[in-house]
């Protein structure tokens, strides 16, 4: 049988005898007519298109499109998943996957190599910042985008791909042949220290295997380097293992608190997770969250918030409360489907509506947009109000709602403009093309995570060098007034390239972070945090 109806067929037949929709063994029984009648009406419809259809029927993209409408019909996070995605999924949840190990960006003339990891086959073979991508295994990768250059370098373990690069310091392309291997997929991207004695742990890489671990070593690390208090930034972390996030909350919260109850079907008992085994870390703490937040995430931000160990700020979460189970399918192929939902220790609901709208709109917050007349809609909550046991009321059925709302930053033309101009310079700058400034020649990354207070300053002397180089490149669209008007933001960028030229990507994103407008705000509301952690002592949470 072709692939389309043996994929289907055998997964509704495997529902059918296995109980994949979580049916009791007398409901399957009694339902046997309705799925063989069902897989009947399929077959047919399948046998039609070979017969009659005009065209070149793809009868795996038929399984695939068959089976994913089919779960998005009960929910927005119940997914198909093909070959490929499942084995990224895999990949995801334990933290590494087979690649060559180099962060890539798209500029207005191709895609480039921003930052090279460590102890990576493109470390080995000598790949640079700057180093601009021309050929994937032969083939023309000038127009591609940074997700297809991306998809094409990786691969199974132990396989050859082909680069052929551009590199200002050589007259003629290179051409590299890389094994491909494992490449770490961390969880926490970033952790340095601010300043006041303030640490920062970016918690943005999703919750995986390692989640706990990576944040407990961040944590003891910015402890001998004198932290007094923590933002934990869960910005843009779509969530992942369940058990990580209860771990994570472990730290926080004492031994015994329920850090998140799961509520599956009617016949299902109510499942509390409880924190246990973690050392209590008892700093006054602040945890970041915005629309990229979601699960996992906003467990820990829901169970921080409810027992006011600390203070959220940013802004609303996405709002995803529903519990996938992951289900192996035939031909490598796998699904996840929604079996419970999440609530937070004293009862609200993780789960934004999704009972009208389309899946676009779901995941766009759609409902958020605003409207023909300008206006946006204040979102109505779902649920019932819940009453803590400080006396404070916090309403469920929209994510969590951080204590401080701050709008993040707009994408404006102008910055962007900048943006592109501070990598085309430094990518000169750091191959000793930018005259009178030699000693920002870098021959090799040294891979340092972080900066110190002050490295890598922009001098008046270089902020004119790139102020000149900018205004000069036609490409870039500047004028000297442009860069004037945002010279912060201009020195800014051209300290992050030369960072990650020089480090990494890491080292670079921490010169951003020092700048975020919601870091600073976090920063700014650490005395509110001061008085939280204080009042968690002194009711024995902590």
């Amino acid at each position: 049988m072709k692939y389309a109806a043996t994929a289907v067929l055998t997964i509704l037949l495997g529902a059918l005898a296995g109980g994949l929709f979580g049916r009791l063994p007398s409901e399957r029984a009694a339902s046997t007519g309705d799925m063989s009648g069902l897989v009947g009406d399929y077959a047919e419809a399948l046998q039609l298109i070979d017969e009659s259809y005009g065209g070149n029927a793809n009868r795996e993209k038929m399984a695939d499109v068959s089976m994913q409408t089919m779960l998005w019909s009960l929910d927005p996070h119940s997914a198909f998943f093909t070959r490929e995605e499942f084995r990224k999924l895999d990949e995801e949840q334990s933290s590494q996957f087979y690649g060559i190990g180099v962060s890539i960006f798209q500029h207005r003339d191709g895609v480039y190599v921003q930052a090279v990891i460590p102890n990576t086959p493109a470390a080995e073979a000598g790949l640079k910042y700057g180093d601009r991508i021309l050929k994937v295994d032969g083939k023309d990768a000038l127009e591609w985008t940074s997700s297809e250059v991306s998809r094409n370098v990786r691969g199974e373990r132990g396989t050859r791909v082909r680069i052929e690069i551009e590199r200002l310091t050589s007259p003629e392309p290179i051409e590299m042949e890389i094994v491909r291997g494992g490449v770490p997929l961390p969880s926490v991207r970033n952790f340095f220290m601010l300043p006041n004695g303030v640490g920062y742990v970016g918690l943005t890489g999703g919750f995986q295997q390692t989640t706990s671990q990576e944040v407990g070593m961040a944590i003891d690390e910015l402890k001998k380097r004198g932290m007094k208090s923590l933002i934990l930034d869960l910005r843009g972390n779509p969530g992942g293992i369940l058990e990580q996030a209860v771990s994570v909350v472990s730290k926080f919260i004492p031994d015994g608190k329920t850090a998140v109850t799961v509520r599956g079907a009617a016949a299902t008992p109510l499942r509390e997770l409880k924190t246990s085994g973690s050392s209590q870390v008892d700093v006054p703490l602040v945890v970041m969250i915005n629309g990229g937040s979601a699960s996992a995430s906003e467990i820990v931000a829901g169970a921080v918030q409810d027992y006011n160990r600390g203070l959220v700020v940013g802004s609303e979460s996405f709002g995803k409360g529903l519990v996938q189970r992951i289900f192996r399918l035939p031909y490598g192929t796998g699904l996840t489907l929604t079996t419970a939902r999440y609530y937070t220790p004293f009862g609200r609901s993780l789960q934004r509506d999704y009972s009208s709208g389309s899946i676009y709109d779901y995941y766009t917050h759609g409902e958020d947009l605003p409207s023909e007349n300008g206006t946006v809609a204040e979102p109505k909550p779902i649920g019932s109000p819940v009453t803590l046991p400080d006396g404070r009321t916090l309403l469920g059925g929209r994510g969590i709602v951080p204590d401080v709302p701050v709008p993040q930053a707009t994408p404006n033309p102008l910055r962007s403009r900048i943006n592109e101009a501070a990598f085309h310079f430094v990518r000169q700058l750091v191959a000793g093309r930018i005259q009178g400034f030699d000693t920002f020649r870098i021959e090799k990354q040294t891979f340092k995570a972080s900066l110190q207070p002050n490295e890598f300053a922009v001098s008046d002397k270089l902020f004119d060098a790139f102020r000149s180089y900018a205004v000069n490149d036609a490409k870039n669209g500047l004028t000297a007034a442009n860069i004037n008007a945002l010279d912060d933001h201009a020195k800014m960028r051209i300290r992050q390239e030369i960072a990650t030229a020089s480090y990494s990507t890491e080292a670079g994103t921490q010169v951003l972070l020092e700048n975020d407008p919601q870091i600073l705000k976090a920063m700014e509301m650490m005395p509110r945090a001061v008085e939280l952690a204080a009042k968690a002592k002194q009711n024995n949470l902590n």
